[in-house]
């Protein structure tokens, strides 16, 4: 019997295709190197300590920059006038509600009851224990009151026996947003535990720089643009390492960010003036005669557009930075062209829901201007041009505007950096990331089978 010779392995189709049965050894099987090519070079160097280098070149000018900034504008043995000084005094009473009954608004008109005759018990203050009748109106514009409610008075400083120095002006609200802040505080540690933790202390942190510096330095004079960069330099370096830790990961976040941030403070700005918004609304205006102090008040309304962006642009830099490293993590062999497609296509769908939201925050901020607004009469375009709504709209579109460059901005460098980084080599490449790279880089499988034995052609 002529012995057969044994079956030839099936050749590898054109077209990039390739067989599915290889030899153990086949150089499909090694780990991908760093960049990505198939030119049959070995792995890459490790360039992730030069990358990190680069990162801390680029950024720690910028955090110095910050640091210096706060010690330079922090208003030093500045003393703010408040309280009395300024005009309001007025002090705080707690007490609560013993009785409510209809009655009429002064004693000369007894037959309109057209008030409610409150009896409250202070708490503390000048009489606490003791009792005092408060006539409070009930047009629609008045809160209402009731039996029961923890209410705040305002006491004048005159005569304390006098019950015309009293005059209740708001409900207690402590107790229940102490409860809600220990809801949100405990939704956050259930899911993110150790890095949840981390994110409230940089919450914290947050609100320090903005109570502790960016109000001082505003109120003592200096100018507001500037004061709110600085801040808002010291809050990104603070919360994104604070919660996400010191890596390249999130120091191409924070480059992102503050490259996003600049961008808005220019557009802010130019806008600003292009447009000839005052920044003097009602609020400020009255804020400004109280201080008697001069403030920019263009200057704050441009604050206040960069303090604000920071947040939604810590989420969009954070997660594009993330999606790039997952990328490459589930695939070593993309290369920074296929690791910025697919980061952008993300980035993407993301983004499209962030401006959405920053909308809708400030529509609904502003929500009783746009009412009162609708009411008047006027025309869309003299609505929209007025002072008080087109400083909305330019705070909504420039945010809006950094926020979709946050997006090819962050992900570039966060696939500039992510291509660079030294690849997690494994033994075996797990069904799912076989599927992963094939997908990434639009290759077709053809499968391959062997004849049984006696299908084999005899030779």
């Amino acid at each position: 019997m002529t012995e057969r010779p044994p079956a030839a392995e099936p050749p590898a189709s054109g077209g990039g295709h390739r067989a599915r049965h290889r030899r153990p050894n086949s150089p499909e099987r090694r780990p991908a190197s760093g960049h990505g090519h198939g030119h049959g070079h070995g792995p890459a160097e490790p360039a992730s300590k030069q990358v990190k280098r680069v990162l801390a070149i680029a950024l720690v000018p910028f955090a110095l920059a910050a640091i210096v900034g706060v010690l330079l504008l922090y208003p030093f043995g500045h003393e703010q006038r408040s309280g009395a000084d300024l005009g309001f005094g007025q002090h705080p009473v707690n007490g609560e509600v013993l009785s409510a009954v209809a009655g009429p608004c002064s004693e000369g008109a007894p037959g309109q009851d057209n008030c409610v005759i409150l009896d409250v018990r202070m708490q503390d203050g000048p009489r606490p224990g003791e009792s005092i009748k408060q006539v409070v109106p009930t047009d629609p514009g008045s809160p209402r009151f009731a039996v029961g409610d923890q209410v705040v008075l305002s006491y004048s400083g005159a005569d304390a026996q006098d019950q015309s120095s009293y005059q209740v002006v708001d409900f207690q609200r402590g107790t229940p947003l102490l409860v809600l802040a220990l809801v949100f505080a405990a939704a956050v540690l259930v899911l993110g535990r150790w890095q949840g933790l981390s994110a409230l202390i940089a919450l914290g942190l947050s609100l320090v720089v903005l109570i502790g510096f960016v109000l001082p330095a505003v109120l003592a004079g200096e100018d507001p643009l500037l004061v709110a960069i600085v801040g808002a330099g010291l809050i990104m370096f603070i919360a994104l390492y604070l919660t996400h830790g010191f890596s390249a990961r999130t120091s191409t976040a924070v480059l992102g960010t503050m490259l996003s941030l600049s961008l808005i403070g220019v557009l802010s700005a130019l806008f600003a003036a292009a447009t000839k918004l005052t920044g003097l609304d009602e609020d400020t205006s009255s804020l400004i005669g109280l201080i008697g102090a001069p403030i920019d008040a263009r200057g704050l309304l441009l604050a206040g557009v960069v303090i604000g962006a920071l947040g939604v642009l810590d989420d969009v830099t954070v997660t594009q930075t993330s999606a790039v490293w997952e990328l490459r993590k589930a695939n070593p062999s993309l290369t920074w062209r296929q690791l910025y497609s697919s980061g952008l296509q993300i980035g993407r769908d993301h983004v499209s829901s962030a401006v959405n939201t920053l909308v809708l925050a400030y529509a609904g901020t502003a929500l009783p201007m746009l009412m009162a607004y609708a009411l008047s009469g006027r025309s869309f375009g003299e609505i929209v041009s007025s002072q008080s709504v087109a400083q909305e709209v330019v705070r909504t579109l420039v945010g809006s505007i950094g926020l979709v460059a946050a997006v090819p901005i962050t992900t570039a460098i966060a696939a500039a950096v992510a291509v660079r980084e030294p690849a997690e080599s494994t033994p075996r490449a797990s069904v799912a990331d076989r599927v992963g790279q094939a997908a990434a880089t639009s290759a077709e499988t053809r499968t391959v089978r062997r004849r049984p034995p006696h299908l084999r052609p005899r030779s």
